[in-house]
């Protein structure tokens, strides 16, 4: 709907302070898009597929898609059919960028790709968020926002129903510890009654401790036990949702 592609059935949008619907096209040329599904013509080899897609631009410079390609390890020379579905990501990523554009609009930009890789497009995403530019990331992995997010949203029911920092929705969400100890049955003796503490589940010598807030209350409190590991466990971000929206009442 930002780009143009469908249109809204009320409201309006605007990007760069261009309106989606009546500069569509200036929009576009100054946006990346990644969709989560990135259809590509499965008998082009990558380097075919980016020409195509840079003429359709306008014309893109092809020293910086070669550079794109070797810092993502892309494979431009098979025919896209015959790529995996890390390779076929790492030409979508290839086309977002390489008319280095303004704003990105990426959705689960990291889906298929090697540790290695995803090293290499998180650097990316630094580099253009220091030369001032705007991405606007969809991802389901905890992680993956915590690496790249000033900002999050969560959307319920086509509704925008928070607008906040990480740090701030951490503090109101649950986490999780996993911890082992070492004590006996009564080793987890007076966690419960820490402040922040939510829930503890034994299973044999292992515990799960929910808690919410800072954690500084629960590492004091087993540094008088004997613990063997201890684990922090991220939820996703689904988890993180419903931990905000179960205490008011609504359904999943």
């Amino acid at each position: 709907m930002l780009l143009g592609l469908i249109a809204p059935t009320g409201g309006s949008a605007c990007i760069l302070g261009r309106d989606c619907r009546a500069d569509g096209l200036e929009i576009r040329r100054r946006v990346g898009y990644l969709p989560g599904d990135f259809a590509m013509y499965p008998r082009l080899t990558g380097a075919e597929m980016l020409g195509h897609l840079a003429e359709l631009r306008g014309g893109t410079s092809a020293a910086v898609r070669k550079a794109l390609a070797d810092r993502f390890g892309a494979e431009l020379d098979r025919p896209i059919g015959e790529l995996s579905t890390g390779n076929r990501q790492k030409i979508g990523l290839i086309s977002a960028f390489m008319h280095e554009p303004e704003v990105l609009i990426l959705d689960e930009p990291i889906a298929g790709l090697d540790p290695l890789v995803q090293q290499s497009f998180h650097a990316l995403l630094d580099e253009t968020a220091a030369r001032g530019g705007t991405i606007l990331l969809s991802s389901h992995t905890l992680s993956e926002v915590e690496r790249v997010a000033d900002r999050v949203a969560i959307l319920r029911r086509g509704r925008l129903a928070e607008v906040d920092t990480l740090e701030n929705l951490r503090q109101v969400a649950v986490h999780r510890l996993e911890v082992d100890m070492a004590g006996g049955r009564d080793s987890d003796s007076g966690l419960a009654g820490v402040p922040g503490v939510k829930e503890v589940r034994r299973e044999g010598d292992h515990l799960l401790i929910s808690y919410e807030g800072s954690a500084d209350p629960l590492i004091k409190a087993l540094a008088a036990h004997d613990v063997s590991a201890i684990r922090s466990r991220d939820d996703d971000l689904e988890e993180v949702f419903l931990d905000l929206y179960r205490d008011r009442g609504e359904g999943s």
